[in-house]
């Protein structure tokens, strides 16, 4: 099947939510902001990492819903309503009752569950245990990546944008847009850290970042869009925030052209066995 069309521009609108353990009036708030998204005539929505059910202390378990649950089918209905697109962060049942698995949807226009992203990299890392509570997905799971108006977006999670070789692994798989809901947790440099890497990600792959954050205690919002040549378009504070950008294919493959930096390459990205 020949792919569409690419437009100019593909809009995505960037949710930057405040995410609790209400898991009724975490549904409300992604759908107040699929309207806006909707109103602004966006081709996708980004909602951040766990954006179903949060806790700053950790999400488990006690978190998850499958597929078929009351998030992702509330996701489903509205974009088979409003005709956008959504990645969304949720927590899936895990291989026992002790984990979740922390997951990216991906679901298209008509509403269809198109793809699905379990993070590889858990954050076990400044005195935080993921894998406490969640179990990690497979490394060598085929990348996820989701045409949206003939430009290809691919998906990692939060502490994953910290391994280049998952930026890599997507733009390999034809990615020309990094998404990255993330729930990146506050502290010393933090902030620092999370638009370093985003940055880092974009020059190094020639590629759009579009990194959407979680609001709220415990973590730095900061929602960030970083052009393929370095450059901070939008970032946001702290707060919670809706803004809406137009990516622009043709500005990639300009930068793409000027430096050739993934035709000069020479090595290639294989999962760790």
């Amino acid at each position: 099947m020949s792919k569409p069309p690419e437009r100019p521009c593909v809009r995505v609108t960037i949710a930057q939510l405040e995410v609790g353990a209400d898991h009724d009036t975490n549904r409300e708030i992604a759908g107040d902001a699929f309207k806006i998204a909707a109103g602004r005539r966006s081709d996708l929505l980004v909602l951040p990492e766990y954006a179903s059910g949060f806790d700053p202390h950790g999400v488990g378990p006690e978190h998850a819903e499958p597929l078929d649950g009351p998030f992702v089918t509330m996701l489903r209905e509205r974009a088979a309503r409003t005709k956008v697109a959504v990645l969304a962060g949720t927590t899936l049942p895990g291989p026992d009752p002790q984990h979740g698995v922390n997951a990216i949807v991906a679901i298209d226009g008509s509403g269809t569950v198109v793809g699905l992203y379990r993070k590889v990299h858990l954050y076990d890392a400044f005195g935080h245990r993921e894998s406490d509570r969640l179990a990690a997905g497979p490394a060598d799971a085929p990348p996820l990546v989701l045409e949206v108006g003939g430009l290809s977006f691919g998906v990692m999670t939060c502490y994953d944008l910290r391994f280049p070789e998952s930026a890599r692994r997507l733009v390999d798989a034809g990615a020309r847009v990094l998404v990255v809901p993330a729930a990146w947790a506050d502290g010393e440099l933090k902030a620092m850290h999370w638009r370093a890497l985003a940055v880092a990600r974009a020059i190094e792959n020639t590629a759009t970042v579009v990194g959407v954050g979680q609001a709220g205690r415990g973590v730095v919002g900061r929602s960030l869009v970083v052009g393929p040549d370095g450059v901070v378009g939008l970032e946001f504070d702290e707060q919670p925030n809706i803004r809406t950008v137009d990516i622009d294919g043709d500005v990639m493959a300009a930068v793409r052209e000027r430096n050739p930096s993934l035709a000069n390459r020479r090595y290639t990205v294989v999962p760790v066995e």
